[in-house]
């Protein structure tokens, strides 16, 4: 049989992974090339001559050549050690299925800059703030060190670490020094004096071994300084040592020497035990995290699933989803070794804030304990006492209503500092869940039985899907019918715009402010059924793929290249996941071509009253964080007369879901509060008279909530309610 368009694609971007040398390789060669050149360093040092200068200082002074030889020995072994537990690593992260992240090269060297600076952090200013102490003191503490090697390698005539330079030198690495012990502190009084609730859940015996190593090194750092400075009388130069010479007043004279000695020797054991405690703890994030964020762009769009091969023409796939390590990709894998686990992630998503049983940092951790227990590592962070694991199925951790709690709003994705793609494990799970399994709960068996016999979730017939037209007083063309060849956009209505009550509503106000903008448009009646969002964020690829292919096929037939939508839902799966199946299309959400109508002057803007009314708007998780449109929504907003715009406490991009993304409309929640009871909450706290909403599921989740709470004083609506209420009474404004 033929390969699918789909499947050659896949094809295609697993060949090139084939050619090139593993991960695994390129860590293993790197290990011995670092070593040698460590050993090499040591014999080139002993090549150089080393004069003693008025103001500078001796390096390696009062240090014995044995203990030089065990230091340089010792260095190369402790690098080679932490290189080889990195490529047994990477030996787990090559389980992974293939998943192309090449191109888009400019974007990642922007992310790899973010990460290497510390800026994704600093959302978060405290915790960025402090990481930001540690990371940059450490960092100038270690390029001293290289520049101390450096100099020490130089011929004479050719070293330069004295005089005025040697001077900077010992300031700038006495204030890195304090700055990344006051890093230090500050982590340790925030982890286990004052820590918020997502540190203090995941603190463990590790993370003090880790502070306390670190501590280590830079308090002797300075020891050794002070009873270097010490043993040679304290020069008046060593002044810019503004933290060395005032502790060398604190080292006996007569002691100086063995204090030195030992410091340097701890000092030096410190590093080497460091460069173990790196890649079997979860501060093998130094390096992870900024590579992760360097892999994170992706060649499918932000809002779109993972593609899988033409359901309806493959005979040869043994699984479909995520069930086992080797299921997932090795990306998937790889961010589990990247997580801080910081546990952001987990403090903006709804189900977790409402009680579920879902905590995204928990699927991160639980499938990365998996997968690195299995594959013969240290797990992410030490296991809790009690747990076992034996082979690497993730439900022996994972449990089924975490990965059905989850209302795939993206706010984890989107406040991850380090890049990791949590809701695509989540989605991966789901497939393998519904689809091999057949375990999901029971309302959905409903949802997927209509969508493929009705062509809708409601299960209401087709036949009824264009009656709301039935209350203008105009007529909506049909496309295809006798005399409809061809318009411009293809208005695709959506299940909600077609059949529920109050989103009805909203197709019929949309419709008179198309018409009287003079947009050339119709609509595909009986002949539109689901675009299949709900069956494929519930794990029913084969449903999904059947109707897409369905609407696809009728977009074809009737020549249909630009469309508007007026549910992000529907706008999300046209835009970036039919192109999976072979259509492409212009897709505008409502709002967008709103907001360019009244722009364009084709549309009322609503006049002053004097009479100013709060509005609060909502941020759809399908139109924001899943397609960055933020500021078309609000621009339609301040369009509808004098409106007093209040944002909710978390908008944007950190915007609260409502409650019914990845097929949660059609699950009952049964644990913990209601996510939309909580978004209602949030938008009756800003006084707004109106919520205004550009999502159809979020139009019912707020409606319902803030009638839950007993407000009916407040109105929420659709954005094209809204400016439909200040059109004037005229003909229509056209183009």
């Amino acid at each position: 049989m033929a390969l699918t368009e789909t499947e050659d694609r896949l094809e295609v971007a697993e060949e090139p992974r084939r050619r090139l040398p593993t991960a695994a390789r390129l860590l293993g060669a790197l290990g011995i090339l670092v070593a040698l050149s460590v050993l090499a360093l040591w014999w080139l040092g002993t090549l150089a001559t080393h004069p003693v200068f008025e103001v500078g200082r001796v390096i390696f002074g009062n240090v014995p050549g044995p203990v030089i030889a065990v230091f340089y020995m010792g260095v190369a072994a402790g690098l080679w050690l932490s290189i080889h537990l990195f490529k047994l690593r990477a030996h787990n992260w090559e389980r992974g299925k293939p998943e192309p992240r090449t191109g888009r090269w400019l974007e990642r060297i922007k992310r790899l800059d973010a990460g290497l600076r510390m800026k994704t952090l600093m959302r978060d200013r405290t915790a960025g703030l402090m990481h930001s102490m540690v990371y940059y003191g450490f960092l100038v503490l270690f390029l001293g060190t290289v520049t101390l090697e450096i100099d020490h390698l130089l011929p004479s005539n050719l070293k330069f670490l004295h005089g005025g330079f040697y001077q900077g030198y010992s300031a700038v690495l006495d204030l890195a020094g304090v700055v990344f012990l006051g890093g230090l502190g500050w982590a340790a009084w925030r982890r286990y004096l004052q820590p918020p609730w997502r540190i203090r859940s995941k603190t463990k015996p590790e993370d003090g071994w880790i502070l306390a190593t670190l501590a280590l090194i830079g308090v002797t750092g300075f020891t050794t300084e002070a009873a270097r400075i010490a043993l040679v009388d304290r020069p008046a130069f060593e002044v810019w040592s503004f933290v060395g010479l005032p502790l060398s007043r604190l080292v006996p004279d007569a002691s100086a020497g063995i204090v030195h000695q030992v410091s340097w020797v701890v000092h030096a054991a410190a590093f080497v035990a460091l460069l173990v405690v790196i890649p079997t703890t979860k501060l093998r994030h130094m390096f992870t995290s900024p590579a992760n964020l360097f892999l994170q762009p992706r060649q499918r769009p932000k809002g779109a699933m993972r593609e899988m091969p033409n359901l309806m023409e493959v005979e040869d796939i043994d699984t479909i989803g995520a069930s086992v390590v080797e299921d997932l990709t090795w990306k998937q894998i790889f961010d589990t070794d990247a997580c801080t686990i910081c546990g952001r992630c987990t403090s903006v998503c709804p189900a977790n804030i409402t009680g579920k049983p879902l905590d995204p940092r928990e699927m991160v951790l639980k499938t990365g304990e998996v997968a690195s227990v299995s594959a013969g590592v240290s797990p992410p962070v030490s296991l809790e006492e009690g747990i076992q694991i034996e082979g690497s199925e993730l439900f022996s951790r994972v449990e089924p209503v975490e990965a059905w709690s989850c209302t795939t709003c993206k706010a984890c994705d989107e406040i991850c500092p380090v890049g990791i793609d949590i809701l695509d494990r989540i989605l991966d799970m789901r497939r393998y869940l519904t689809l091999m399994e057949s375990n999901f709960p029971t309302e959905l068996g409903k949802a997927f039985v209509a969508m493929e016999n009705q062509g809708n979730p409601w299960g209401i017939s087709q036949e009824q899907r264009a009656d709301w037209t039935k209350e203008l007083d105009f007529e909506v063309p049909i496309l295809g019918e006798p005399g409809v060849d061809q318009v411009e956009y293809l208005w695709f209505v959506g299940c909600a715009g077609s059949f529920d009550d109050r989103n009805t509503a909203v197709s019929v106000s949309l419709a008179r402010l198309l018409h009287r903008a003079g947009i050339s448009f119709a609509i595909l009646g009986q002949r539109e059924v689901c675009n299949g969002d709900p069956a494929r964020r519930a794990g029913n690829e084969y449903v999904w793929q059947q109707l897409a292919l369905q609407n696809i096929q009728t977009f074809e037939d009737l020549g249909v290249r630009k469309v508007i939508t007026q549910c992000p839902h529907c706008f999300n799966t046209l835009a970036n996941e039919y192109p999976q199946m072979g259509g492409e299309y212009e897709v505008v959400h409502h709002t967008q071509l709103l907001a360019e109508l009244l722009r364009q002057g084709r549309l009322d803007r609503g006049a002053g009253s004097g009479n100013r009314r709060k509005v609060t708007y909502h941020d759809p998780c399908y139109l924001g964080r899943h397609n960055d449109i933020y500021m078309a929504p609000r621009h339609v907003v301040a369009a509808t007369g004098d409106v007093e715009m209040v944002e909710m406490r978390r908008h944007g991009t950190k915007a609260l879901c409502c409650g019914a993304g990845g097929a949660r409309f059609w699950m009952e929640e049964h644990i913990g509060k209601k996510v939309n009871i909580e978004r209602a909450e949030e938008a009756l706290e800003t006084g707004a008279a109106e919520v205004a909403v550009s999502c159809p599921y979020c139009y019912v989740m707020i409606d319902d909530g803030v009638k839950e709470l007993g407000r009916d004083d407040v109105v929420v609506k659709d954005l094209a309610m809204m400016l439909d209420e200040v059109q004037s009474n005229g003909e229509e404004l056209g183009p």
